[in-house]
């Protein structure tokens, strides 16, 4: 099954080929992007229930990632939210787990774990 995802990344060469790395290898279905915070709340806030993923950076043309985070708060139970950011301290970690993040990756040396990551979602949405 795929998960229908939103991607939250200012940087389009990143987005463009994060998309490209999901839609192949881990079964996304990409909804839409957003490069700054209050594009992201809107699309989030406008969509409620439809959308099964959410991959957020931290740091955005405008506004940051943690905003988003915190939009996310109300999301349903099976609505998922990721950070992927170059700033994956453990500091921020800690931080974005106390927003309400799923898991957190860094962009530099995680990506083979958020690929992990979304299969073992998409397969456990098939299975529910």
């Amino acid at each position: 099954m795929t998960l229908r995802t939103f991607i939250v990344e200012d940087n389009a060469t990143i987005r463009e080929n994060l998309i490209g790395t999901l839609e192949e290898l881990a079964s996304i279905q990409p909804l839409g992007w957003a490069e700054n915070e209050a594009d992201a709340r809107a699309w989030l806030s406008g969509q409620h229930g439809d959308w099964d993923l959410a991959i957020i950076d931290l740091f955005l043309r405008q506004g940051s990632g943690l905003g988003v985070l915190e939009a996310c708060k109300a999301r349903e139970p099976r609505q998922r939210v990721v950070v992927l950011s170059n700033y994956a301290t453990t500091d921020m970690r800690k931080r974005c787990s106390q927003l309400g993040a799923d898991a957190v990756f860094d962009k530099s040396n995680e990506i083979d774990a958020l690929i992990d990551y979304c299969m073992q979602q998409s397969t456990g949405q098939a299975s529910a």
